[in-house]
């Protein structure tokens, strides 16, 4: 239910989605962003996502990641209204571990 909650849906292999092309898009602000996020991630804070999604690769896989999941949840939601295929990869410092592991 909590996955269900937080627009993380069935449990994909995000490690797979990734080496496949995916790309990490990191929803927290700026400067949570210079503190620390996963090496190649796009930083787009969730206040500014609807605004920008156009700087988003078209036809590519998005996993989107914050600090805790919630954002990044809201995250997926607004890029699957516009037709994007969007994960959520939770906390950023978690994701990291999944795609390093």
């Amino acid at each position: 239910m909590l996955r269900t909650l937080f627009g993380m849906g069935p449990k994909v292999d995000l490690k797979e989605l990734k080496a496949n092309g995916a790309m990490i898009l990191d929803v927290r602000t700026k400067e949570e962003f210079a503190s620390g996020h996963v090496k190649g991630s796009v930083n787009i804070p969730l206040d500014k996502l609807q605004k920008e999604m156009h700087k988003l690769p078209k036809g590519k896989p998005v996993i989107a990641c914050c600090l805790s999941g919630g954002r990044s949840g809201s995250a997926v939601s607004m890029l699957k209204a516009e037709g994007i295929d969007a994960y959520n990869g939770g906390g950023w410092a978690s994701l990291n571990s999944v795609l390093k592991g």
